[in-house]
Parts: C-alpha cells; structure tokens; sequence
C-alpha cells in the first residue's frame, strides 16, 4: 500500500480530517479537490484531506499524488484494488484530526459540514449521518437509485434491526468516539458504511441524523445491477459478523 504525502515535509496537525474513497475519478477529481480545499479554507481550522484511492484503472493515482504534491492539506494512498469499505477504514484510521467527515467526491456538501460540525462541536451528537431518506431531504438522483437505498435499507432493518433511516453516503463524527468501533468492523466492500453505523448504533454510540440534498456530479462509476450480488453477499458476511460473532 502507497502513501503520498504533501510535499514530503511535516503536515499541521489538523483539526478536521476529510477522507474520500476514489475510484476512477480523472474526470472530475482535480475539480473537486480544488473546490473542497477552497471552501474548506473558510472556516479557518487546519484540516486535511485523504484521498483513499482503490483500484482504478485511469489517471486517478497519478492525479492524486500531483495534488499532493501540490497542496499541503492533500494526501493520498492507494489499495491497489477496488474497495470502497476497505479504502474508506484505512482512510479513517489514518485520519488525525478531531473531527472526521467521509465524503463522496462527487458531493461534497458544505450545507452538511458546517451543520453536523456544528452538533459535534456542542456535544450534541458524536455521530452524524447525513439521510437521503430523512424528512426534509432531496433525492435527486434516478428513481432505480433512490429506490436501491429504500430497499437495502429496509434489508437492513429486517436482518440486523437497524433503526435509521440511513447508512450509506456523507457522515461526521468524533474521531474518538468511532475508532473502537471502526477497528471492530470486519466486513469491507459495499457494506462496510453500513457495519459501522450499525455497530455504532448497538454500542450505544449517540447518533443524530440530519437531511441532505443529494445532487451528484457525474454518474455512479458503478453499475448498480452489478452491485447486487455483491451487496447480498456481503450483506450476509454483515448478518455472519455481527448477529453471529458479535
């Protein structure tokens, strides 16, 4: 596994740690990023920014690293296969900063940093989730799509007893709160969002959910027909992991 940092020097510490899992993202990666520091700059705390990188095939990991390169607040690392959960705890346990967010880099709200930072802040919350399923929230991707997520979600709920609304897509959290749980989390792929909302939820974790608008900038790098036996099969090592062996 690769690590590039910025500019080979010492980074600040930070006190937020934004962490993107990134999988064939040339096209609109630099964009993004740039946009994302910009409007990270303006609320004046130090933080920084880890690409996870997981098995793409274009120009991602050479991009990441000139990004790296280029701004002190960027650092990236490669899995070397595609893995969204395994790239998204690595990304999460190399994070330093008090406060983490996971972020798609295809959203990046800022509408939902400064309101979940703010419940973090004042101790109201140590997770927050942002609910594309919450009442107030916009789902503006395709009906298929807003439709998979109501039924995982109802999957969830009927195999594991979840008791949110959501698992997957942008959250905040106190990092100290979460390492413990990240660290127990055993199943990676596609379900590993889902494992640490659950088991954050069991271990009495306090979690506030929060409505977003879900407007994507490109479409999903992955099919979503061919996510599926991936996502049942996985959703059965989740059922295994924590049902069975806790």
């Amino acid at each position: 596994m690769s690590e590039q940092g910025a500019n080979g020097g010492a980074r600040p510490h930070p006190r937020l740690s934004v962490v993107i899992p990134i999988y064939n993202e040339e096209a609109i990666l630099q964009a993004a990023v740039v946009d994302l520091r910009e409007q990270l700059l303006e609320f004046g705390w130090p933080f920084e920014i880890i690409l996870a990188e997981n098995g793409s095939r274009d120009g991602t990991v050479a991009l990441a690293r000139v990004l790296g390169e280029k701004y002190p607040e960027v650092q990236s690392f490669s899995m070397g296969e595609p893995n969204y959960g395994g790239a998204l705890k690595e990304g999460i346990l190399r994070a330093r900063g008090e406060f983490v967010v996971c972020d798609e880099i295809d959203l990046c709200l800022m509408d939902f940093y400064r309101r979940a930072l703010e419940i973090l802040e004042h101790g109201e919350a140590d997770l927050v989730i942002g609910s594309k399923t919450l009442a107030g929230a916009s789902d503006e991707r395709g009906a298929y799509r807003h439709a998979a997520t109501m039924l995982f979600n109802g999957l969830l709920r009927v195999t594991l007893g979840f008791k949110g609304t959501d698992t997957h897509g942008i959250k905040a959290f106190r990092r100290v709160a979460l390492l413990d749980v990240v660290r127990a989390c055993l199943v990676d792929k596609d379900v590993f969002a889902s494992e640490l909302v659950i088991r954050a939820e069991r271990s009495g974790v306090r979690i506030r959910e929060i409505p977003v608008r879900i407007l994507e900038k490109r479409p999903p790098s992955i099919n979503l027909i061919k996510r599926v036996p991936n996502v049942l099969k996985n959703v059965a090592k989740l059922f295994v992991a924590i049902r069975v062996r806790g």
